[in-house]
């Protein structure tokens, strides 16, 4: 692989996402969380890739008849995948900051989980952009950019949220409620992640285009809830 191309690739996946986080890092402004742990969430969500596409090729390998998942993915792949993925940044997000003491307020909850699928997102569309780069494709790289820019990613931030939020929502509740809620949010992420993939394959652009409508309204959706998850104490700016 040419460097400048993986280079270029890499740029065009990590800038997006970098975005998306100071968006979502701005709901935490006036506490914001330490630097550190926040850049260790991300490249670790992003290092988690590597591992959720080796587990994606295993399952194709042996709940695929011939092993190949290339054209029309069964029902049964796409969960199993959007599970992996899912499962996969809540490890990141965990590992790296749930279980410590930087988890103190309901809110971190979902920061830490977003940054996480936006660290998983920016390595994720880098490998989706080498691959038109390398042939040459250029408008291409860019068309495929912007679909994972809107889609793909926004899809990442809100499956992740769903997670944090149901974490936030028990956060003062007792170590069974919590790890219910963990359990409850990753079945919706999954569930939600699942759809979006079985609609998106094979979809005409009008279906697309309503696809990622339902999308940015489950954005709508993660704000409101994220209002509802900040501590009512605190003074936001």
């Amino acid at each position: 692989m040419e460097s400048p191309v993986f280079f270029i690739a890499l740029l065009g996946g990590v800038l997006p996402a970098l975005l998306w986080l100071a968006f979502w890092l701005l709901e935490d402004r006036c506490q914001p969380e330490p630097k550190r742990y926040i850049v260790l969430c991300f490249f670790a969500g992003a290092a988690v890739v590597y591992l959720a596409l080796q587990l994606e090729r295993y399952a194709c390998t042996y709940l695929v008849s011939g092993g190949s998942c290339t054209l029309q993915p069964p029902l049964l792949i796409l969960f199993v995948w959007a599970a992996i993925e899912e499962a996969a940044k809540f490890g990141a997000a965990y590992f790296a900051a749930l279980r410590t003491r930087v988890f103190n307020e309901p809110l971190d909850a979902v920061v830490y989980l977003i940054t996480a699928a936006l660290g998983f997102s920016a390595f994720e569309n880098a490998l989706f952009l080498i691959g038109p780069l390398q042939d040459g494709e250029v408008l291409k790289s860019i068309i495929t950019g912007d679909l994972r820019f809107i889609g793909a990613t926004l899809l990442h931030v809100l499956s992740s949220a769903t997670v944090g939020i149901a974490l936030a929502l028990a956060y003062y509740k007792g170590v069974v409620a919590r790890r219910t809620a963990a359990a409850i949010g990753l079945i919706l992420a999954t569930a939600l992640h699942t759809l979006f993939n079985f609609f998106i394959l094979g979809s005409s652009g009008g279906t697309v285009f309503w696809i990622f409508l339902c999308i940015w309204f489950g954005i709508v959706v993660l704000l409101f809830m994220t209002e509802q998850v900040k501590q009512p104490a605190r003074d936001y700016c």
